[in-house]
């Protein structure tokens, strides 16, 4: 997350994310689950603004019409959160521009809150440390502690419970997003936990010393096949992306991104220009090439 302080404006990159690794644990009497997620954040970024508001109200804005801007929208639910904490009758007029796609696993909206309580914290001066920010975030959605913990993470609980890790490399991605989104709640409605889940030591060892051949064998996750069968754009995708030999692929979150991962930027791409011919009108993904945030 990149923060930029100009007067009386804050301006605040939102990274989007993928995960590496993803595994359910069990199901929470809370109707939640509990996983074991590698996360990283990549060169994908919504744009937010915040200027003071001396009304007291919270206003968003934003360059998606299909949007909703009101109370439900996480970056209004963060920035009254923040201002309850603060005991204030602080305003905020908040502008949007939307790169991130929707409903794509790529954790857009937990993104946007986390910078939301980043750029306010910073614009109303309220001396948050990010931990207490992380805090707050976890209230929000299971995704927006990461945003708050670093580049990349080791994330467990719903998803809020972050372990900073270092990267041993810079990884480079080419992201395909398909035309339609798939809502989390159905893919998970439809997940089936396992016996067995998949230890995650050998994806952390390999990000961890930079082996792009091994992480691209180790690549892991549990709601992929749930996704595929809910929606076959998905699954199209990682064969199409398989098919041109990439370190690996693999669907982020609960889709329906399907990301392939590059030995170097050279091959993501090379697998980037293999990917774009050859598609039914209204079919073609939306194609990134992306790399990890320092």
């Amino acid at each position: 997350m990149l923060l930029q302080l100009d007067g009386a404006r804050v301006r605040v990159m939102a990274p989007a994310k993928v995960n590496l690794h993803l595994e359910v644990i069990r199901r929470r009497t809370d109707g939640y689950h509990d996983l074991e997620t590698l996360m990283v954040a990549i060169s994908l970024y919504d744009t937010l603004e915040f200027r003071d508001e001396p009304a007291g109200a919270v206003c968003l804005a934003c360059d998606r019409p299909d949007l909703s801007t009101g109370p439900d929208n996480l970056i209004c639910r963060a920035a009254e959160l923040l201002r309850r904490r603060s005991g204030r009758p602080l305003g905020a007029a908040i502008r949007l521009w939307k790169r991130i796609p929707m409903a794509a696993g790529l954790a857009g909206g937990s993104s946007d809150a986390a910078a939301t309580l980043s750029g306010l914290n910073a614009l109303w001066r309220l001396g948050h440390s990010r931990s207490e920010l992380a805090s707050m975030g976890a209230e929000l959605g299971s995704d927006v502690s990461f945003f708050l913990a670093g580049s990349a993470a080791w994330c467990t609980g719903r998803g809020e419970v972050c372990e900073s890790l270092r990267l041993g490399r810079p990884l480079h991605l080419v992201l395909a997003c398909p035309p339609v989104g798939i809502a989390t709640a159905d893919v998970f409605r439809r997940l089936s936990v396992p016996a067995e889940p998949v230890d995650g030591a050998a994806v952390r060892r390999a990000v961890a010393v930079g082996d792009i051949a091994d992480l691209g064998c180790r690549l892991h996750n549990r709601l992929q096949p749930v996704a595929e069968a809910l929606c076959p754009a998905v699954q199209e995708l990682a064969n199409r992306l398989a098919a041109l030999k990439p370190a690996g692929v693999l669907m982020s979150g609960s889709g329906s991104t399907v990301f392939a991962l590059g030995r170097d930027a050279a091959d993501a791409w090379r697998v980037c220009r293999g990917l774009e011919p050859g598609w039914e009108e209204g079919s073609q993904p939306r194609l990134y090439t992306v790399r990890s945030c320092d």
